[in-house]
């Protein structure tokens, strides 16, 4: 981050959309949250897949990922550093269920697919940042603005 003596540090736009992409994903965790949620509470389903109704395998599915994805969406929406790392084990943990697992779980193969592409722009975008912090400690020591 760039600061100026008048004012607060600036960030680059790389920087601010960077933040705005995790927030995006900070949404959706916290959407997938909210969906396990009312699935074990009977919401949604018709009530057909309360706790209590569940398989073994989908009672620990469902109540880790409700409890983890919001875990993860408020590290998304914080920008802290722990965020994407709960993101990344509930992300996982969603791919094995419709990949590995899928006899049990079902074939769902939007949701492995969606992690996969934000995966990716996570990882362009931290390249990105790599690359402009990188290029800025090059100017600096070299005395240029």
């Amino acid at each position: 981050m760039e600061t100026d003596s008048n004012g607060p540090p600036k960030n680059t736009m790389t920087e601010t959309l960077f933040v705005v992409f995790l927030r995006m994903v900070a949404i959706s965790c916290f959407w997938f949250g909210m969906q396990y949620w009312a699935l074990l509470v009977g919401y949604s389903g018709g009530g057909g897949a309360r706790f209590d109704m569940l398989d073994p395998a989908w009672r620990a599915a469902c109540v880790s990922l409700a409890v983890v994805f919001p875990i993860a969406a408020l590290g998304l929406w914080l920008v802290v550093s722990w965020g994407p790392v709960i993101w990344a084990c509930a992300a996982l943990v969603q791919v094995l269920m419709y990949t590995v697992w899928r006899d049990i779980f079902g074939n769902n193969l939007t949701v492995p697919i969606m992690h996969a592409v934000i995966l990716c722009v996570y990882a362009l975008f931290r390249i990105a940042l790599f690359l402009e912090r990188r290029e800025k400690a090059g100017r600096v020591s070299s005395g240029l603005p």
